[in-house]
């Protein structure tokens, strides 16, 4: 009996488990998927009250005269869809002397005037004579305004006059994809995006090679001060980069980098964090492979790139993920270094900035300028989450 009893609370405490974190990934997946959404939608669409997830767009259909788009409506007293033919017509409103509540909309020049006059709620109105139904009445005229002309698309020859505010536009699903053109090509954004790789796939390729380099130094090479270099090169981590920027920045006034791509590699392809990734990954490996390849005749070099690297595919894919995401995303410097009217040495987050500021109008444009920012990462995880989850998993493991 207690082992059934056991049985169903360890699946009741499953079932919670797999319940909380499903809400908790919908919470962290939504705003991503809002985002994506907006890249797709037009200015008007994104500031439409309720929100829609669904991008949507105005139907139309192209006018068998001229070929133009006409925009459709429905109206809550007639079946199909109306297109409007004419707009900035005259029209009047006229009601029904017995039931004032019941209107019609009618061209101007449709009606003709009786002569006659009804009281209305203590006012004389004019009567005048006007279809409805079929059948010819006498309606007081309400008031006169400027209205459209609407065509019925099932039946071209049946039209009526009314007001676009009594009358509901069709929508239909219409993603519009010339959003990321527009911004590749009016924002200048393949430039920037262009820099932003150049320099990642730098600094990323500078980490790892001198990671691996300082890495083997510190755990396999035997000098004296090893452990006291490490644990100062190691504090580097500790601190912050706002320290650094201004005698950062002057060295680069000094060799000449500012506004230039170079400042921000050269002084990224040294990380404390990345050493020390692969000095306790290289730790862990046993010191018998090495000294079996040292009796074979394997030199150092030998032995670092034919052995120790492969084995640490996922402490380099690691480091490489972690890299990549630092030096894609890096603000501060980039902001720091590069004039921003230097359009021809922006990256990406310089360029989304002056984005943000300036497409206001615009914002689907923003918003696809941002999903253009998340693809690299959000890619590069992906293919680097094996090794990624290799590495935490046997990071302990001696």
């Amino acid at each position: 009996m207690s082992v059934v009893r056991k049985g169903a609370r360890a699946t009741t405490v499953k079932v919670l488990s797999y319940v909380v974190l499903s809400l908790v990934a919908v919470v962290i997946v939504f705003p991503f998927v809002v985002a994506f959404s907006n890249s797709f939608k037009r200015a008007d669409d994104i500031q439409r009250y309720p929100p829609s997830l669904v991008p949507r767009g105005p139907a139309t259909r192209e006018d068998p005269a001229t070929g133009a788009q006409q925009d459709l409506y429905r109206f809550p007293d007639a079946e199909g869809e109306w297109a409007v033919v004419e707009n900035g017509v005259s029209v009047s409103i006229l009601a029904d002397p017995d039931d004032p509540a019941r209107t019609v909309t009618v061209l101007a020049d449709a009606v003709e005037a009786t002569g006659e006059k009804v009281v209305i709620d203590g006012e004389e109105k004019s009567l005048y004579l006007v279809e409805v139904d079929g059948q010819t009445v006498e309606w007081f005229r309400v008031r006169s305004t400027t209205g459209g002309l609407f065509e019925s698309t099932d039946d071209p020859s049946v039209r009526r006059a009314a007001l676009v505010l009594d009358a509901t536009k069709v929508e239909e699903f219409a993603p519009r994809f010339a959003n990321y053109g527009d911004v590749f090509n009016g924002k200048q954004l393949s430039r920037s995006l262009t820099n932003t790789a150049f320099v990642t796939i730098l600094v990323v390729a500078g980490q790892v090679f001198t990671s691996i380099l300082g890495g083997y130094a510190f755990a396999r090479l035997r000098f004296k001060g090893r452990n006291a270099l490490f644990l100062v090169y190691l504090g580097s981590v500790m601190i912050p980069f706002v320290v650094l920027i201004i005698p950062l920045y002057q060295f680069m006034v000094k060799l000449g980098w500012v506004d230039n791509l170079v400042a921000l590699i050269v002084p990224f392809i040294f990380t404390a964090y990345g050493t020390f990734l692969m000095r306790q990954f290289f730790i862990n490996i046993p010191e018998e492979i090495e000294e079996a390849a040292l009796l074979d005749g394997a030199s150092r070099w030998t032995i670092l790139w034919r052995i120790f690297v492969p084995l640490a595919r996922p402490a380099i894919a690691t480091l490489c993920t972690f890299g990549f995401l630092y030096a894609w995303n890096s603000f501060v410097w980039p902001l720091v270094i590069i004039n921003s009217g230097n359009k021809e040495n922006l990256v990406l987050s310089l360029a989304l900035s002056t984005l943000g500021g300036r497409g206001a109008d615009s914002p689907s444009l923003v918003f696809a300028g941002v999903m253009i920012a998340m693809s690299a990462p959000v890619l590069v995880f992906l293919l680097a989450q094996r090794y990624f989850v290799e590495n935490q998993a046997t990071s302990g493991m001696k």
